[in-house]
């Protein structure tokens, strides 16, 4: 009776356990995922500000001519 009582809680305290650490893998995935996207929107906007040209840089120089 006292060694099946046993195996029950450790075989809970190990699903508990297991659980934490694939909760913890899946939030690191999504972390890194989240983390690349932003750096890629990041690098295609700075390419995109570097290869089009500023409306506004338009506007102001046909004002002042």
């Amino acid at each position: 009776m006292c060694s099946t009582y046993r195996l029950v809680i450790v075989s809970l305290f190990i699903i508990h356990v297991t659980g934490c650490a694939v909760l913890a893998v899946a939030d690191a995935a999504v972390t890194a995922v989240v983390t690349t996207v932003k750096t890629t929107v990041k690098a295609v906007g700075a390419i995109a500000d570097s290869v089009i040209p500023d409306s506004k840089e338009k506007e102001g120089t046909t004002t002042e001519k």
